[in-house]
């Protein structure tokens, strides 16, 4: 066989396929803009995915990959991806970024610096120490004792090591964006997880603000200016209230300033953070040298003892009862306080009287053995007096203990859970190298390292300054919270060298330092939670600056952080942020745990010394804390924290960030299919899994949204619902079609608040495609048993003259599945989900058992709020032999056995002769069905005629070398001629034949079988109209096609007749199977 080919230059095939590179090109960019991303999931920022911005022109340079250059439109090069992740760089979203792209205006975006010990440690030590170690940590150790103080600070610092250990497994399990511990969480266990956790750990973060600001202030009115106090002490007794109308007052104002700083120029705080730092470090310096010194040189800090009783020494300076001057003995201020003139035969109160006053030394030095005193606990109630408990008195009378004397008392009840909830904050900052990850030079070296050498350290600082603290400091000391008896100074100042100034200054800035980062930090953790979208009613809060400053998020940090100082005791507020960082920390440790049961394929860490039960006893470790802290205060955030996950749940977090939860959902799925499948499920478990079969239009929008409305309604969103709809496509040819359709339908599915599956098929044949679905929809045991669809309602139109077959063959193929079927009849009558039913009935028709089904259906729909007030009734029909009161008694026996509260009703059809109706209607649909048929074969004659006229145009155009050509190619027996002649005699014989057919529909008798079947249809529409034209729906048993496929239109007209004049009605066809149960 001859073969013709051109011979093309190599110059010429070179510009013959960079034009058809260009029109390639050309051609995938108009399909990438009609395909968009191609899954419809937003992806994040990666070097494996942005790409794009390569040139195009550098792929196809060589030869050497021609046989993948069809391919290089969607999948890079190794080499060109090799590039891309060499020069990946991962910006943080902070100010300071912020702030260089407003002076350099991106023109070169330096790369990140910092190492191990800048980026990481320094700020953990920073964040770590503070606030609980200066001003509460020596009245714990008093309180609690040694021993119990110890236990106190290890099991808050294992808790902390164990979350870090948990904490650097995840970070370093691939690149960390900027966003620290609320990042790790959300994409370790999802949207819900996330959102929650991030919200809780954000307001943990602004109590610790509003926590560091009642510091700063308590250093500032106790121990460097008393004076400046607002509210001043009228009476005794008013102290504490005095005292917490001042921190009100100054927090206020001290909010509002620091708001005012960050807001204004945060890049001064960042720079003053060094500062801070280095007065935190020579603080703990002073306080390690003065406990050396103690060992040869204590200080002097003499306290007051009356008895055992510890004074105050505000209102007097001499520790005495009288003194003698001049041979003549004078009363002391102290004397004046307890007795009721300055005379010596005053009378005084009577303990005063008993005891003898005497003094001791402070801090007696680590040498003296103190010690042993100070290793048991000395927990006391409010108001308690502080006593030093091996010294010896004498007891006096119970009013002693009351008026104006100078005894310090305990402004708080103590116990062991309280002071572990006091002390908690003071071990968390663990995340401060994790929120800095995008600055450091290689965050999955530097945050495990950095922050366990962190933890490690302040856990070492911490616990050797409680054993130091007890074997330096008597024990009346320790339990002196404001350092009243030794002149108003901070206890832990007496014993730092070489002054206790050097204390109080470095822990007012300290705390000051520690306020300003957290109203730094916590605006950009709710940022960037309202950036991620998953919490919609916090989206505003996104906003800010033109340069990112978080605004609307620093004002809202600024109203939660008042709350706090309102509350004015840093006793009260410490335990409830540490609630908020407790449940932050065991979310990060059940992240780890389970992405590390799990094993998924992404799980792959840098840090390799974590394991599951390390994450586990971590977990375990801080849900306990919770509740020893405070467990009304546990139940408290556990319980915001879960309206937050439901609430995100609710509203549809539609993010997919590969989360662990995700992961944990599909093998419990798994687990449960592989459960499902061991057999079918009993009778009692038995509910309508429904596959629901929509109808598109040309839009690829639903024609009936109504039938999602029924199904909600139906299944409320219990079971399985899989809505399947059939495009009549090639899905090579349609894909994006089928991605809209898709969509289209899921966004109904959300108004219509249908739960399930969405599954659309592309087939070439719509028969064939409602057949895929029927048969393949669903997995495993989790598989549709009943299919529901709409009654098609063109069926008698010529042009949707396909749609009753399809119908009558879907109804077989359910039948020979053994699947349930439901066909909704008017089905844009039906009610909406916002419709509501105050009265009328849902009429059962049951004419035939088939399992049960159209027991069940009323029972299923009456749960939901649009059919509840609806009433059941149950008809069934009694032929001539049957005892109608016998079948009501037994009726009614029956659905007492099912625990369902009908109405019942007998209604008696008799037989009697067909009617002329009957007979008539039987007849006119026979002849249509005939003259259908006609129509179709005159129709297909019609096309013949025009492809014999196609032919023989053809054949006359052409040339003689062709058709010499075409007679050697095609075999004798086809011939290509046509005449006059023949297409005149073809052309009567169709018309004659088509004439002759016509008559005869005329002259037809209608067959016996089909006037018996018209007989039962229009006798039981009369029964069923007589009984239930106003009933809000009807249920009827629905009868089987014919086995004879020739009767299949006549079945849609007995149907019609069936049905007609009703409203609303479901036709039910039964899968064989018993539904329903009268046993437990």
């Amino acid at each position: 066989m001859p073969t013709s080919f051109t011979v093309v230059p190599v110059e010429a095939q070179g510009e013959e396929r960079q034009r058809d590179g260009q029109r390639r090109e050309e051609e995938d960019d108009g399909d990438e803009r009609d395909r968009g991303t191609g899954d419809g999931i937003a992806r994040e920022s990666s070097p494996f995915i942005n790409w794009a911005e390569l040139g195009r022109g550098n792929m196809y340079e060589g030869k050497n990959m021609a046989l993948f250059e069809e391919e290089m439109d969607s999948n890079p090069m190794v080499s060109s991806l090799l590039n891309k992740l060499a020069n990946y760089t991962n910006l943080t979203q902070g100010v300071v970024e912020h702030e260089a792209d407003e002076d350099s205006k991106r023109k070169e975006v330096k790369g990140p610096r910092m190492g191990t010990f800048i980026g990481v440690y320094l700020p953990c030590l920073q964040n770590i120490l503070g606030v609980i170690l200066f001003l509460r940590l020596t009245w714990i150790v008093g309180t609690a004792g040694v021993l119990e103080s110890f236990i106190i600070v290890f099991m808050c610092c294992a808790c902390t090591i164990l979350t870090a250990i948990s904490m650097s497994a995840i970070a370093t399990n691939g690149v960390v964006p900027a966003g620290g511990s609320y990042y790790m969480i959300s994409r370790s266990l999802g949207p819900e997880f996330g959102g929650a956790v991030g919200l809780c750990f954000y307001l943990g973060t602004t109590f610790a603000g509003a926590m560091y600001i009642l510091g700063t202030i308590e250093i500032l009115l106790t121990y460097i200016s008393p004076s400046a106090a607002i509210f001043k002490v009228a009476d005794v007794g008013e102290e504490t209230e005095a005292m917490l109308n001042n921190m009100r007052v100054y927090g206020t104002c001290i909010v509002i300033l620091m708001a005012i700083v960050v807001f204004v120029g945060v890049k001064y705080v960042n720079k003053l953070a060094l500062v801070f730092l280095a007065c935190v470090i020579l603080s703990i310096i002073a306080i390690y040298a003065g406990v050396i010194k103690t060992a040869f040189d204590p200080p002097d800090f003499p306290i007051c003892l009356l008895g055992n009783r510890t004074l105050s020494k505000r209102s007097f300076d001499v520790c005495a009862k009288f003194t003698e001057s001049n041979n003549e003995t004078k009363t002391t201020p102290l004397w004046r306080l307890f007795c009721d003139s300055s005379l010596l035969n005053a009378t005084c109160d009577d303990y005063f009287s008993l005891n003898n006053v005497t003094e001791i030394q402070g801090i007696p030095g680590i040498m003296s053995g103190v010690l042993t005193d100070n290793l048991w606990n000395a927990y006391s109630e409010k108001g308690s007096i502080v006593e030093k408990k091996d010294q010896a008195s004498v007891a006096g009378s119970e009013e002693s203990k009351m008026g104006g004397i100078p005894y310090v008392f305990t402004d708080i009840t103590t116990y062991f859970t309280m002071l572990v909830g006091i002390y908690f904050p003071s071990v968390t900052g663990i995340m401060a190298g994790s929120n800095r990850s995008g600055d450091l030079k290689d965050a999955q070296k530097s945050i495990p390292t950095g922050t366990i050498l962190a933890i490690s350290t302040t856990s070492f600082i911490y616990l050797s300054c409680i054993v130091l603290f007890g074997a330096c400091i008597e024990g009346v000391i320790l339990r002196d919270k404001f350092g009243e008896a030794v002149n108003g100074n901070l206890v832990v100042g007496t014993l730092a060298w070489p002054s206790p100034w050097v204390i109080v200054i470095g822990s007012f800035f300290s705390t000051c330092g520690a306020g300003l980062q957290s109203l730094t930090g916590a605006p950009r953790l709710l940022q960037a939670i309202a950036r991620d979208g998953i919490v919609p009613f916090i989206q505003i809060f996104g906003h800010g600056k033109a340069n990112g400053e978080p605004t609307w998020a620093l004002l809202l940090t600024v109203g939660i952080c008042e709350i706090g100082i309102l509350i004015a005791s840093l006793d009260s507020v410490a335990p409830i942020l540490s609630m908020f960082f407790l449940m932050c920390y065991m979310f990060v440790n059940l992240a780890c745990a389970v992405q590390t049961l799990l094993r998924t394929p992404n799980w792959r860490p840098r840090f390799k010394y974590y394991h599951w039960t390390l994450s586990f006893l971590g977990m375990s470790l801080c849900l306990a804390l919770m509740f020893i802290c405070s467990w009304y205060y546990a139940l408290i955030g556990m319980l915001m924290a879960g309206c937050i996950y439901k609430y995100i749940e609710y509203r549809g977090a539609e993010k997919e960030w590969g989360d662990g939860i995700r992961g944990l959902s599909l093998n419990a799925a798994r687990y449960a299919l592989l459960r499902v499948e061991d057999g079918p499920p009993h009778t009692k478990n038995w509910r309508p899994q429904l596959l629901v079969l929509l109808n598109l239009d040309n839009e690829q929008t639903v024609k009936h949204p109504r039938l999602l409305s029924f199904t909600s309604q139906l299944k409320a969103g219990k079971g399985l619902t899989i809505v399947g709809s059939v495009l009549q496509e090639i899905y090579l040819d349609k894909c994006t079609k089928t991605q809209k359709a898709e969509e289209n339908v899921k966004a109904l599915m959300g108004v219509e608040k249908t739960k399930g599956f969405c599954q659309i098929v592309v087939s070439p044949n719509l028969r064939d495609g409602i057949s895929y679905l029927i048969q393949s929809a669903g997995l495993g045991g989790m598989k549709h048993n009943t299919v529901l669809m709409a009654w098609p309602q063109s069926w008698k139109q010529t042009e949707n003259r396909f749609s009753w077959k399809n119908f009558v063959d879907t109804v077989r193929e359910t039948t020979s599945a053994q699947q349930a079927l439901l066909v909704a009849k008017n089905i844009d009558l039906f009610p909406t989900n916002q419709e509501r039913f105050t009265e009328g009935n849902i009429d059962v028709w049951w004419i035939v058992h088939d399992g049960g089904m159209l027991m069940l259906l009323p029972f299923l729909l009456r749960q939901h709020k649009v059919w509840r007030k609806c009433k059941m009734r149950i008809f069934t029909v009694a032929q001539m032999d049957d005892n109608s009161i016998q079948m009501k008694k037994d009726l009614q026996m029956f659905l007492y056995h099912l625990r369902l509260n009908a109405q019942v009703e007998v209604v008696e059809m008799f037989e009697n002769d067909i009617s002329a109706f009957t007979y008539e209607k039987t007849l006119m649909m026979e002849q249509r069905s005939q003259m259908l048929k006609q129509m179709q074969l005159s129709k297909n004659e019609r096309e013949r005629e025009a492809q014999l006229i196609h032919d023989k145009n053809t054949a006359s155009r052409s040339a003689p070398a062709v058709e010499a050509s075409v007679a050697a190619a095609v075999p004798e027996k086809v011939q290509m001629t046509w005449t006059k002649e023949k297409f005149v005699a073809e052309k009567h014989k169709n018309k004659d034949s088509n004439v002759s057919g016509f008559k005869d529909i005329f002259n037809m008798k209608p067959n016996q079988s089909n006037v018996r079947r018209m007989h039962t249809a229009v006798k039981l529409n009369g029964v069923v109209l007589n009984k239930s034209q106003h009933a809000q729906l009807v249920l009827l048993n629905m009868p089987g096609p014919p086995k004879n496929r020739k009767g299949d239109e006549n079945y849609m007209e007995f149907l019609e007749v069936l049905t007609e004049g009703l409203d609303r009605v479901l036709l039910v066809r039964g899968s064989g199977r018993e539904v329903i149960t009268i046993y437990s």
